[in-house]
C-alpha cells in the first residue's frame, strides 16, 4: 500500500507567488554563480526549484506537495503532465545535492554548481511556461 503524500491546496495567486519566489532564489543563485561562491549558488538553485515545482502542481493539480522531505513533491509532480515530468527529472538530480550542500562541511565544486543553477533555470522556464498558459 503506497503512502499517500501530503498536500496542500494551492490557487493561482499562490502558485504565482511560487513563481515569484523562484524567480527571486534563481536570480540570486547565478548572482552567486557568478561571485564562485558555488555551496550558495548550489543551494539558492535547489530552492528556485523547489517553488518552481510548487508552481507546476499547484498551477495543473491545485496542490503542492506539504511534508517535511522535499522528495515528496516528485510524486505529484510525475502526475502533473509532461511539464511536471520536466521539472521532476531536473528536481530529483537537484535534490540529490540538498544535504551534502546545506549540511555537509565539504564546499560544492563550481561546476557542480553550474549544473545546479542550469538545472534550476530550466525548472523555472517550465513554471514560467505554465504559468503564462494558466
Amino acid at each position: 500500500m503506497s503512502r499517500q503524500v501530503p498536500t496542500r491546496k494551492v490557487d493561482s495567486a499562490e502558485a504565482r507567488a511560487y513563481l515569484a519566489k523562484a524567480e527571486e532564489f534563481l536570480e540570486a543563485s547565478r548572482a552567486a554563480l557568478e561571485a564562485q561562491q558555488s555551496t550558495a549558488a548550489t543551494s539558492l538553485a535547489i530552492h528556485a526549484a523547489i517553488n518552481a515545482a510548487d508552481v507546476v502542481t499547484g498551477l495543473r493539480m491545485g496542490q503542492r506537495a506539504s511534508g517535511p522531505d522535499h522528495r515528496q513533491a516528485l510524486s505529484l509532480l510525475r502526475q502533473a503532465g509532461k511539464d511536471g515530468s520536466e521539472v521532476e527529472k531536473n528536481l530529483t538530480r537537484l535534490l540529490q545535492l540538498k544535504t551534502r550542500t546545506e549540511y555537509e562541511p565539504d564546499a560544492v565544486a563550481l561546476s557542480d554548481a553550474t549544473r545546479a543553477v542550469d538545472r534550476a533555470t530550466r525548472c523555472v522556464q517550465t513554471a514560467r511556461r505554465v504559468a503564462a498558459s494558466a
